[in-house]
């Protein structure tokens, strides 16, 4: 087994590819209220899947240069079958500095989205200093972090102890405290994401949150994507003595096929999510 608070991303290369597809209309939605008239230049920082800079290359036309940036390989190469040529992606471990960045956008950028990806680099002030000096005058930093967890099940399933999808919530949060701290380089950072976009210098700094709901029943297409992050986690979080040996036993019922309780059977499964998107603007 791997070190409890590393991330397999070769394996979770599969995992972002679907999410590059089922947020489409999501990335749609934000790339709508972040571009703007005559932006030629937008980078994508810790691009997964591709998602975003697919939706930021189709808005921004033929004529524009998107970057996708990633420092997984695999993640990296499923995003360019995903994009077929519409972004050029590069391939930069950012726990270095923004340096590869600068070299692709040496004039700068007029738009930089970074969603769930400074988090994993150890100093997140100085890495949104760093993108904030990436960016153009007028040039926008927008970062996808924080919001509410994704919630999908009810409290009560018949199955284990009440609760049982908020301990997993729970056993995450636990998790992600631990990978920080772990990160080379860390340290913390003891407030919010538009102070920090404020701090690195940034102007008309703004927080829009958008609420994405699916209500029961759970559309057949969705639930594999729900089961495999259900799957991940609760074997995950077990192995490293997260999760309770009780709980590890009520999701492998759940996340059965063959059996009585499988969450497949269920038609009170639905989507509840809040993702806030924190925009800073340069001088």
């Amino acid at each position: 087994m791997s070190e409890p608070f590393d991330i397999d991303w070769t394996e979770a290369a599969d995992r972002l590819a679907a999410s590059a597809r089922t947020d489409e209309d999501w990335y749609r939605s934000v790339a709508a209220t972040l571009v703007r008239p005559g932006d030629r230049v937008a980078v994508d920082v810790g691009c997964g899947g591709g998602g975003m800079a697919m939706v930021l290359a189709a808005a921004l036309g033929p004529d524009a240069q998107v970057l996708g940036i990633d420092g997984a390989p695999d993640v990296l190469a499923r995003a360019r079958e995903l994009a077929s040529g519409t972004v050029e992606f590069v391939l930069a471990d950012l726990h270095h500095g923004m340096a590869p960045v600068r070299a692709h956008v040496p004039d700068g950028a007029d738009l930089i989205w970074a969603s769930a990806s400074v988090h994993h680099l150890g100093d997140q002030q100085a890495a949104v200093d760093a993108l904030a000096g990436l960016l153009r005058a007028g040039g926008r930093l927008a970062l996808a972090e924080g919001g509410l967890g994704i919630k999908h099940l009810p409290h009560d399933l018949g199955v284990g102890a009440p609760g049982l999808e908020n301990r997993l919530i729970a056993a995450q949060e636990t998790w992600f405290v631990g990978m920080r701290a772990n990160l080379p380089g860390s340290v913390r950072m003891p407030y919010g994401w538009t102070e920090a976009l404020h701090r690195a210098g940034l102007q008309a700094v703004t927080t829009r949150t958008w609420l994405l709901e699916q209500p029961p029943p759970l559309p057949k297409e969705r639930l594999p994507s729900v089961l495999d992050r259900f799957g991940h986690r609760s074997v995950r979080l077990h192995e490293i003595g997260l999760l309770s040996d009780d709980d590890a036993a009520a999701w492998r019922r759940l996340l059965d096929p063959a059996d009585a309780a499988w969450l497949g059977n269920r038609t009170d499964l639905y989507v509840l999510d809040a993702r806030s998107v924190h925009l800073g603007v340069r001088a």
